[in-house]
């Protein structure tokens, strides 16, 4: 990240982010369009994120490190790698493109620009479940960059799509995007009300993989298990 400045950066942050939840979003619309068959419709909603989610890492992550998620960020923030001054830039453009990828989704399928979601997604199954999904987000993370750095878009994209099949949440690991899918009430959104459970959740679950992972894959004689300048 230490080649492209800031200003960079964050628009490739903010980028992603519109492309990942415009993929979200949108698939989920078409998928329920063309199928009253809610299983088929998560499948569509889970290739289509899965696929989007490597080529974006694939293509943005030398440039940025391909975040697109608080979560990550704030967890490369802690261990060094993220200077401490750009956490909130970050933060802010992968809100901010979050929610232009709802209006863009929202756009071609020629819906309201934004709508209040309705749908319903709290209760402590949905919270454990978000805390499994970015714990095993950011372990995939720490140890792909650990051990196969260049499979890392590979990884994350695989472990997405089946994180959204082993978990009651369907997988959204991703404050920002959680933000941005409770303003489509469409297939893929959450009530606003439901939000600050599956943040608090998304939080911790990060939390606890960076210590647990900080632990698991760090040889005794070094002190962090990323390099100072850690990309995706």
């Amino acid at each position: 990240m230490a080649s492209y400045d800031l200003s960079r950066r964050l628009v490739s942050e903010a980028l992603g982010t519109v492309m990942l939840v415009a993929t979200v979003v949108g698939s989920g619309i078409m998928a329920t369009s063309l199928t009253a068959d809610v299983g088929v419709a998560l499948l569509g909603n889970t290739l289509a994120t899965g696929a989007i989610l490597v080529v974006l890492i694939t293509v943005l992550g030398p440039i940025s490190g391909a975040h697109f998620n608080p979560a990550v960020s704030l967890i490369f923030t802690m261990s060094g790698s993220l200077p401490k001054r750009d956490l909130g830039f970050y933060v802010l453009a992968q809100f901010a493109g979050g929610v232009a990828g709802t209006i863009s989704a929202h756009l071609m399928f020629n819906l309201p620009l934004l709508e209040l979601s309705s749908k319903i997604r709290t209760g402590g199954a949905q919270w454990f479940s978000e805390a499994i999904a970015t714990f095993g987000l950011v372990a995939v993370i720490l140890a792909g960059i650990r051990f196969e750095q260049r499979a890392v878009p590979w990884l994350v994209g695989l472990y997405i799509t089946a994180a959204y099949w082993f978990t009651a949440s369907t997988s959204f690991a991703n404050p920002a995007v959680a933000f941005a899918r409770s303003l489509s009430d469409t297939f893929s959104g959450i009530r606003p009300v439901d939000l600050p459970g599956f943040w608090i959740a998304e939080i911790s679950g990060a939390v606890a993989a960076l210590v647990l992972f900080n632990w698991l894959l760090q040889p005794a004689e070094t002190s962090s298990i990323l390099p100072s300048e850690a990309k995706l």
